[in-house]
């Protein structure tokens, strides 16, 4: 059964989650450069908790942390889309975008595609207002896509979800109308 599509773009699918995308997932979560920015890389417990949330978050509300797929190779790249924080702060409750790719699908351009047309999608479709993105502040990589797609700096904030004195407590926010 094929999963049910989202956002199309020249070369990617933002698609409903499927079984396939759980090994990739897992080995993804689990790799030391792209949890860098994250207090640690996630174990297949986490990694399925996750997806069971971004698969909810989808089927309860029409968008979510959407799977990505590769359309020359119908390979399984990460997620990118749009989803409710689940932390407070002075900025929530609020729609945030957001991405997590493989490291061998880095340097493409395809997490600024996919975000591109996840806010085109929010703006358009669901009719969101504002749309927020956050990462660590050294996350320059992540920063530099949110500039590509528009988004401006709101300010900084300290992450409820990470312990204080951590190195990643202090996040960068950005949001686009």
């Amino acid at each position: 059964m094929k999963a049910e599509i989202y956002v199309e773009t020249p070369r990617l699918i933002l698609r409903q989650w499927q079984q396939a995308d759980i090994e990739p997932y897992v080995l993804l979560n689990y790799d030391p450069a792209v949890a860098e920015f994250f207090p640690s890389t996630l174990t297949r417990e986490e990694t399925m908790a996750q997806i069971d949330r971004a698969t909810n978050h989808i089927k309860q509300h029409g968008f979510g942390f959407f799977a990505v797929e590769r359309k020359d190779n119908s390979e399984f790249v990460g997620f990118t889309g749009l989803s409710q924080p689940r932390f407070e702060s002075y900025f929530t409750p609020c729609v945030e975008i957001g991405w997590r790719l493989s490291k061998t699908n880095w340097g493409y351009g395809f997490a600024t595609e996919a975000a591109k047309a996840c806010l085109q999608f929010g703006f358009e479709t669901l009719k969101i207002e504002e749309i927020f993105s956050f990462t660590a502040e050294h996350n320059i990589r992540s920063e530099n896509v949110m500039k590509k797609i528009g988004m401006v700096k709101a300010g900084y904030f300290e992450h409820p979800s990470i312990a204080d004195g951590h190195p990643l407590k202090r996040h960068v926010l950005y949001k686009i109308s």
